[in-house]
């Protein structure tokens, strides 16, 4: 089979994986070598300042020994194999950032023959690119469960940031949907390399030439869709792995139906709305001092899909509301929707020298359209509705249907043209992006 024909199966065969996003890495171009992962990172989508940054994103093989229900790869689907081999893999990497094609690479795979051979393919692969081929660009590979420990350790000390998918969010689902894998063989390497950063960054602290170990952290995946767990069990695990794990990221995947399996539900489209929520839940997870526990709980243990979490969690505690702009502390000016970091940030530093106006709040870049229903200034409430959460409440309510966000979503491939989301479709919700930006 030709490199090309490979090409056109493995990447179509990569793009289910969504663990991937800026580096985090500051490796530098060494002289004579070739790529830099220090100047804009790697990212396979566009970044808070609206930079595209691209990265070669493949697998090493689709050719499983898993029977994985809800993976396109699963042993039993009749799909094209394909498996590269390390060199051909390198003249890729190589060939594509010479032409700027791309800025780095993101390599997977499914597994085959067993873990370990897999792995040693995997690392086969980042040495050469590293010590043959002279590429300092970032990499992001993915562990795979099960693999030994002293292969892991090596690979780490070659790539920027790892990976190990967790997938679906219980053991249960684990049994029923995956059942030749195991929840402990996926935890033992997420363990082992969280327990390598931390002890990497106390060795450079006493040894300045020491290696580094995964610099750009680790992340894992989770399927949204495939199985019946609750946005609180997946918040909570979510929690559980950024607490324990001191995981870089938790990436959420919308369950595409990929395979015809009478265990898995039946969808029509995926729920692209639902992963959004996740993904704004996540920010305030990681940038906003929220906990699971406060964002949902057992009574509501699913996000309302007409408020971002932010804005629900306010309107279910109105009773903090509203804050006055000019006195409030930090940790709940941060709290209120409309409100991001930066926003935050320079409130503080007019408060300084002096009180804030509401007519100066847009230029902050405060989202007053959320904002006003939940702030007082110098003491005026400046909501067009009564200061009653029935009302906030309405008059919050998006006004068209959110369903337009659930149609079927693809990802970008190296042999289509790029479809763009159709523009009606972004002004009908206008917090499209905020789990992005931050602004909630």
């Amino acid at each position: 089979m030709d490199i090309l024909k490979k090409l056109n199966i493995l990447s179509s065969a990569a793009k289910y994986d969504v663990s991937c996003s800026s580096s985090g890495s500051n490796r530098k171009n060494k002289k004579g070598g070739i790529g830099n992962a220090s100047v804009s990172g790697i990212c396979h989508t566009f970044t808070p300042d609206g930079r595209c940054v691209s990265l070669l994103k493949i697998l090493m093989t689709n050719a499983c020994i898993y029977d994985c229900s809800y993976c396109i790869n699963r042993m039993s689907n009749d799909v094209p194999r394909a498996t590269f081999t390390p060199d051909e893999v390198c003249d890729l990497t190589i060939n594509f950032y010479k032409r700027n094609y791309i800025e780095g690479l993101f390599l997977s795979s499914a597994v085959i023959k067993d873990a370990n051979y897999t792995m040693e393919k995997l690392y086969e692969t980042v040495y050469k690119l590293r010590n043959i081929h002279n590429f300092n660009g970032y990499i992001h590979l993915k562990a795979i469960p099960g693999a030994d420990d002293e292969l892991i350790e090596k690979t780490g000390l070659l790539v920027d940031r790892m990976s190990v998918n967790i997938e679906l969010p219980s053991s249960d689902s684990l049994k029923l949907l995956a059942p030749d894998k195991d929840k402990t063989k996926i935890l033992t390497p997420m363990k082992q390399i969280s327990k390598s950063i931390i002890q990497n960054k106390h060795e450079k602290k006493t040894f300045k030439n020491a290696p580094s170990f995964v610099p750009g952290g680790q992340s894992t995946q989770l399927i949204i869709g495939a199985s019946p767990e609750t946005d609180l069990k997946i918040l909570n695990l979510t929690q559980s792995l950024y607490d324990k794990m001191k995981l870089k990221r938790v990436y959420y995947s919308a369950f595409v139906p990929v395979t015809n399996d009478k265990r898995l539900p039946e969808l029509k489209n995926p729920p692209t709305l639902r992963e959004h929520r996740l993904y704004q839940a996540d920010w305030l997870l990681r940038f906003y001092g929220f906990k699971a526990n406060e964002l949902l709980n057992d009574k509501n243990p699913n996000f309302d899909i007409n408020f971002d979490p932010k804005t629900n969690w306010a309107l279910e505690n109105i009773n903090l509301f509203p804050v006055e702009i000019n006195k409030a502390p930090l940790e709940m000016l941060l709290r209120v929707p409309g409100l991001g970091h930066k926003s935050v940030q320079r409130i503080l530093a007019i408060r300084r020298i002096g009180n804030i106006d509401f007519k100066d709040l847009k230029k902050i870049g405060v989202v007053l359209k959320r904002a006003q229903y939940f702030i007082t200034c110098k003491g005026r409430y400046y909501g067009d509705v009564n200061f009653d959460e029935p009302l906030i409440r309405h008059r919050l309510a998006p006004k068209e249907d959110l369903n337009i966000l659930e149609s079927q979503g693809t990802q970008l491939d190296f042999f289509e043209k790029p479809s763009l989301l159709p523009s009606p479709a972004i002004h009908k919700v206008d917090d499209i992006f905020s789990s992005v930006i931050g602004q909630l």
